[in-house]
């Protein structure tokens, strides 16, 4: 897709400062899209991130924006509408990977930027969404299969986000707005487990049919297909980018 397919929109992408959101970002400003990223803590690597996206042409802005405080994903939201004037797109992507022990901390921070997050951000979205909008949802493979001890929390919350996406194309389909779901599997970002540690091999040799981790952007074209016109009639499917794992 070289065309500027996307020109005149404004997309949104949580969690862009790095991995999946960055090479989504990445890709929507290549279509056209202004995009805005938001981001927590790494603010050096956002800045990075929007000085690229406005290479390509297009306005792009980093937030700072913590998606477990609701107060502060209230602002971002207004903060991106008021300076774009409505926002065409949104991809969810940030979240946390806690694997390990269980614990009610660890259990409450997945929950509230996992699940929580990701519903109060789409809620205020679209408010300032017209007839075409669409949302795409970043969930992971474990929502269907859980490999390993663990990961139980996580993989709730995943579970939960393919459910609310269903749900929301249900509620959002009158006014025109797609949603759609994204399992992925195993991402070679910085929240992937080691290729080389035990957990890596066994993904790799006997879970994986590709025997190789996704890259971040092969997720992202994925994205892109979504927020493009060729998926306007796709609506609370799920799309599975996981080498084969679940077939």
């Amino acid at each position: 897709m070289s065309e500027k397919i996307l020109s005149g929109k404004v997309a949104l992408v949580t969690g862009g400062s790095r991995g999946i959101g960055a090479a989504t970002a990445r890709r929507l400003a290549t279509l056209g899209a202004d995009v805005v990223i938001t981001y927590v803590a790494q603010a050096e690597r956002a800045k990075a991130v929007v000085e690229e996206l406005r290479s390509q042409g297009v306005r792009a802005e980093g937030i700072q924006a913590d998606q477990a405080d609701r107060a502060q994903v209230t602002a971002m939201v207004d903060a991106v509408a008021q300076q774009f004037g409505r926002i065409d797109i949104l991809v969810n992507s940030a979240g946390v990977f806690r694997p390990g022990e269980i614990t009610d901390a660890v259990r409450d921070e997945q929950l509230a930027i996992n699940l929580t997050g990701v519903a109060d951000t789409t809620y205020r979205v679209v408010r300032h969404m017209s007839e075409g909008g669409r949302i795409v949802n970043l969930s992971s493979g474990l929502a269907s299969k859980t490999f390993a001890a663990g990961m139980s929390d996580y993989a709730a919350t995943k579970a939960a986000v393919t459910a609310y996406t269903r749900g929301w194309a249900q509620d959002f389909a009158a006014r025109g707005i797609n949603v759609n779901v994204i399992e992925c599997g195993v991402i070679d970002t910085d929240m992937a487990m080691s290729k080389d540690s035990e957990g890596g091999r066994f993904m790799l040799q006997a879970v994986i049919p590709m025997h190789r981790y996704a890259e971040a952007d092969e997720v992202a074209g994925v994205v892109a297909f979504l927020a493009g016109p060729d998926a306007a009639y796709i609506t609370g499917s799920t799309l599975r980018v996981d080498g084969g794992a679940l077939a």
